[in-house]
């Protein structure tokens, strides 16, 4: 049986190979690192929130030169309608009241935090500073964690979609049919070869987007978040690839899946819209259980590994009933 598993995971490595699946792999990663590198963080770091204050008679006198100053109320309105992500302080009253356009509760608390602090710089009143992370390696690992989750998704259902309805062209499935060997290896064969590849390009993106230093302590939660996720979507796209007829209904499927699969996730996770069910979709906890890895919180809950390995093994058990019906119709 380990000889057959060996010929089939030799085979399966030549023809992605051959279709270039590895390339585009690499060149998915050195396109996500420059991005990271050269264009989100730079431009995430460019400025630090914009802090206008409206004080017409000058109670404010320990006022930090990051701040503007403005010469009305309609000033004010003006420049945080032009800057959104800016604070407003109205200290017409004498007392320093926030002004700021509502986004994320977290985050407009840390705006709101920036703004006194430069109110009050000689009075000890700094934002305080939670954790290891800089504000640099904080963005770091929720990009990389993001773009992980999208490369993932992606890739571990288009990926082996591409490779089993090529095979099914060929006439491979037809030949694996007659074949006097264990059906289950088949797919186990396609799975792991996408499961090593998902975790390879998982280490590459933590270690050059993160750093070394950081990662040691984070990659091996991380890597096993990303093999329940990489095992979920290569499951999921070999179930559908035996199902549908050709790559164009897979497409749709493929359609359907991601928007299910991720915009619920990142509009809870990234945004205010907060959405009560949101704790039973599968992919947020997924997704959750990554960023927290990255974040060196991993999940330690041992209902979740049970129920992803569940999950796992449902979708295996699926996926050999009708990769059998496919042989049957082949043959």
């Amino acid at each position: 049986m380990w000889k057959n598993f060996c010929s089939l995971f030799k085979k399966d490595c030549q023809m992605m190979i051959a279709g270039k699946f590895f390339l585009l792999a690499f060149g998915s990663f050195l396109l996500y690192t420059l991005f990271i590198n050269f264009g989100y963080i730079k431009f995430m770091n460019a400025e630090l929130y914009h802090v206008y204050l409206y004080d017409p008679q000058g109670t404010q006198t320990q006022v930090s030169d990051l701040i503007y100053p403005v010469t009305s109320l309609e000033e004010l309105e003006q420049a945080l309608a032009t800057d959104t992500t800016g604070v407003g302080i109205d200290a017409s009253s004498g007392t320093p009241n926030i002004i700021l356009y509502y986004g994320s509760e977290k985050v407009d608390r840390h705006r709101a935090d920036y703004a006194r602090s430069l109110l009050y710089p000689d009075n000890g009143y700094t934002a305080k500073t939670v954790g290891k992370n800089t504000p640099e390696l904080k963005q770091r690992k929720e990009i990389t964690c993001e773009l992980l989750f999208i490369e993932i998704v992606a890739v571990g259902f288009l990926g082996i979609a591409s490779v089993l309805f090529k095979e099914k062209q060929m006439g491979v499935i037809r030949i694996h049919a007659v074949l006097p060997l264990k059906k289950s290896l088949f797919i186990l064969s396609k799975i792991i070869i996408f499961l090593l590849s998902d975790l390879i390009f998982a280490a590459l993106m933590t270690v050059f987007n993160i750093g070394i230093a950081d990662t040691i302590h984070i990659l091996p939660a991380v890597l096993v978040q990303t093999a329940i996720l990489s095992l979920i979507m290569a499951l999921a796209g070999f179930g559908c690839t035996m199902v549908l007829n050709d790559f164009k209904q897979f497409s749709l499927a493929y359609l359907v899946i991601a928007i299910f699969a991720a915009t619920p996730v990142f509009l809870t996770a990234n945004t205010s819209i907060k959405m009560a069910w949101i704790g039973w979709h599968p992919f947020y906890q997924i997704y959750m259980g990554l960023k927290n890895a990255y974040f060196g919180t991993p999940i330690t809950d041992p209902v979740y590994y049970i129920c992803s390995a569940c999950g796992i093994a449902a979708l295996f058990i699926i996926i050999q009933i009708a990769f059998r019906k496919e042989m049957g119709k082949e043959g």
